[in-house]
């Protein structure tokens, strides 16, 4: 079973690079000199190649050697290893519902980034409880994105396409009023600046749509990058033919998972229109190449685009993986209140696999020396319209450490509230190859936690709670080693 368990696993990773590569069997076969026939029988799990092969396969992805043969797979891959693994196929009596296990496998093979992001999806409904409808439904959204990677290549595509349509520039200079124009034009668009009135229970949307007449009404305190991105949005809805969506942003309640998925289409889609890719690209070349952090050559490329410092972060993580093969990349987006020691993370997103810092369901307390939680807490308290930190995380009870960027602001739609985003990546020799500072001696470096109930960290001045998980896990040590000291004197 373990040498079934290998040929499958082997197989799985070869197809799915050559799929990320777009390289049909044919394409790999006249790279790398084997027959499409031995290609597809090792995609299959019935073949494992001899180590030239091997070699040969792995010079063809441009990948390494040990890479192709470690059983260590990426988060697209996880969930079929450990169905494999775990024999749990065998335990199920799939006949009793007319399935063959082959039939399965195949299944799984066939379109393993869709079957995985179903299968995290149950496995995230089992870790949370009284989940609503619409928290199953983002579940499922973030599961998608993170099996795509976050990088959808089809609207890309289609954001250049609608540049290029209407003669909106490339370079990051969209503005409000080029998107309005558009929107009026083409589109028949009604918009109303100031029109939603003025009630405390509407004080968190930024626009309200009415299909029967296409009239956009705006809050009055949307900004010109905001107003920019709901425009994009607007737009994208428009040019991607989608008609089964929300009306309002943000959005108060979704009624099916279609809604969920389109809203997310226009959203990528406005933020391709509004920082382009090639152009954020080459502007983050120059970033990476230097060795030592410059805090303001950063904030000169986030200003060189009309959006807001979430935007640009959502941005990064669709580029930064997909374009310069940054892995183990994770996104957090924070609220927080002056006056309550309460953060809540709103937002999430990991690419490639789970990283350390990510939501807690049981009520636990975010580690204070998140960067994320420190620049929030910093501009909550000196009343900052914009903050901006860097650090490395250094994971206790690990050898994980993160390069991580956080910028926080205020909320212009709720007084006395705070919000932070921040990305982070794990350090490695491939990520140090990529960006030239991780090693500056001038980024600090921080011992942090996950949660204070689960953190061992024993000098941490800044814990707002007693490491209980830890204490619990001591003391059940403590009675197994009497318990058996019980035993054997009975024995």
């Amino acid at each position: 079973m373990a040498e079934e368990y290998i040929k499958l696993i082997f197989g799985l990773k070869i197809k799915q690079i050559r799929t990320d590569k777009e390289l049909s069997l044919f394409g790999l076969s006249k790279l790398c000199g084997l027959s499409k026939s031995y290609l597809n029988e090792i995609e299959k799990g019935k073949k494992y190649p001899k180590t030239d092969k091997i070699i040969k396969l792995a010079e063809a992805f441009d990948v390494s050697y040990d890479q192709l043969v470690s059983l260590k797979l990426d988060k697209n891959l996880a969930p079929i290893g450990e169905i494999l693994q775990s024999g749990i196929l065998d335990e199920i009596p799939l006949e009793l519902f007319g399935i063959q296990q082959s039939d399965l496998i195949d299944i799984i093979a066939n379109a393993p980034s869709k079957v995985n992001a179903f299968i995290s999806t149950i496995i995230e409904i089992a870790q949370h409880y009284n989940m609503s409808r619409e928290g199953f439904y983002l579940a499922s959204l973030r599961s998608y994105q993170e099996a795509q990677n976050n990088f959808f290549k089809d609207l890309e595509e289609k954001a250049v396409q609608c540049a290029n349509s209407y003669q909106l520039d490339l370079t990051g200079k969209v503005t409000s009023n080029d998107l309005e124009e558009v929107l009026k034009e083409e589109y028949g668009y009604t918009i109303i600046s100031e029109g939603i009135p003025n009630h405390e229970e509407l004080d968190n949307l930024r626009s309200v749509f009415v299909p029967a007449s296409k009239t956009l009404l705006l809050s009055n305190g949307v900004d010109e990058a905001q107003k920019t991105f709901i425009y994009a949005k607007e737009l994208g809805y428009q040019y991607l033919n989608i008609t089964d969506r929300p009306y309002t942003f943000s959005w108060i309640k979704y009624d099916n998972f279609d809604e969920v998925l389109h809203n997310f289409y226009a959203s990528y889609f406005a933020g391709a229109l509004i920082i382009p890719r090639n152009h954020l690209k080459e502007h983050l070349k120059g970033l990476f190449s230097i060795n030592r952090f410059s805090e303001s050559d950063f904030h000169k490329i986030m200003k060189l685009y009309n959006a807001s410092p979430e935007s640009f972060y959502q941005r990064l993580t669709n580029i930064l993986p997909q374009d310069f093969g940054m892995q183990n990349v994770f996104f957090l987006r924070f609220t927080h209140k002056l006056g309550i020691e309460k953060f809540n993370l709103v937002k999430e997103l990991h690419i490639t696999h789970q990283q350390q810092p990510h939501a807690n369901e049981t009520n636990e307390h975010y580690c204070r020396r998140w960067m994320a939680i420190k620049t929030l807490k910093r501009a909550a308290i000196e009343d900052l319209e914009y903050a901006f930190n860097i650090q490395i995380s250094d994971y206790e009870s690990t050898d994980q450490e993160y390069l991580v960027f956080t910028s926080a602001t205020k909320d212009p739609f709720k007084k006395g509230y705070y919000r932070s985003i921040g990305i982070g990546f794990l350090i490695s020799p491939a990520l140090e190859k990529k960006i030239g500072f991780v090693a500056d001696p001038k980024i600090p470096k921080v011992k942090v936690g996950v949660t204070c109930e689960s953190c061992s960290v024993i000098d941490c001045d800044v814990r707002v709670a007693p490491p209980k998980r830890l204490q619990t896990k001591e003391k059940n040590k403590k009675t197994s080693l009497l318990v058996d000291e019980i035993l054997k004197q009975y024995s």
